[in-house]
């Protein structure tokens, strides 16, 4: 399989991190779903890569972190957007961060799908980074609400009972083949 087009961070004008990012240890064994929360959508590269800047700002200057806080970013324009990327610790799920790989998918997913192009450059991205060897070949694939250290109904009603159906999605990630989850 094809990895999907992944816009690098110089591509659609992100910041470079405040400081130093932690190396994460690939392949991981999670894959962690998430939406953006606001009604904010976008179907062209150009919205799309606005939209990601949004976000990067948000949790730089807003949340004090060293970078946006996603591995990558999904727009409806069937665009995967470059965020921490595959090696950079994360600061989307707080216990699954240097565990997991966040996908955000901008928008929000309560009560409407994402569209076709949306889900399909997930699932590309998942594949691609199997493929890699940067993403377990075994991974467990869960929503941003199944984190117990975070209290959020993320990634939307429409998007998690969507998810639910993919391969590899577990409804317990805190014992997963033998092992717990809940880093500190």
């Amino acid at each position: 399989t094809a990895c999907p087009r992944i816009v690098s961070k110089d591509e659609w004008g992100g910041r470079p991190p405040k400081g130093p990012t932690e190396k994460m240890n690939v392949p991981v064994p999670f894959t962690v779903v998430h939406h953006g929360g606001s009604k904010d959508y976008c179907t062209t590269e150009e919205r799309c890569a606005a939209i990601v800047r949004s976000y990067q700002t948000s949790h730089m200057d807003s949340n004090g972190w060293n970078d946006i806080g996603y591995n990558f970013v999904v727009g409806e324009d069937g665009n995967v957007f470059e965020g921490r990327g595959w090696e950079a610790v994360g600061a989307h799920a707080p216990t699954y961060n240097t565990k997991s790989i966040g996908i955000c998918i901008i928008g929000d997913f309560t009560d409407r799908l994402p569209n076709e192009a949306a889900l399909k450059a997930v699932q590309s991205l998942i594949e691609c980074g199997v493929e890699q060897n940067k993403i377990q070949r075994q991974y467990q694939l869960i929503g941003h609400r199944q984190n117990t250290a975070s209290s959020t109904v993320c990634p939307g009603t429409k998007l998690f009972e969507e998810i639910m159906t993919w391969p590899q999605w577990t409804p317990d990630p805190k014992n997963v083949k033998g092992f717990q989850t809940n880093w500190d």
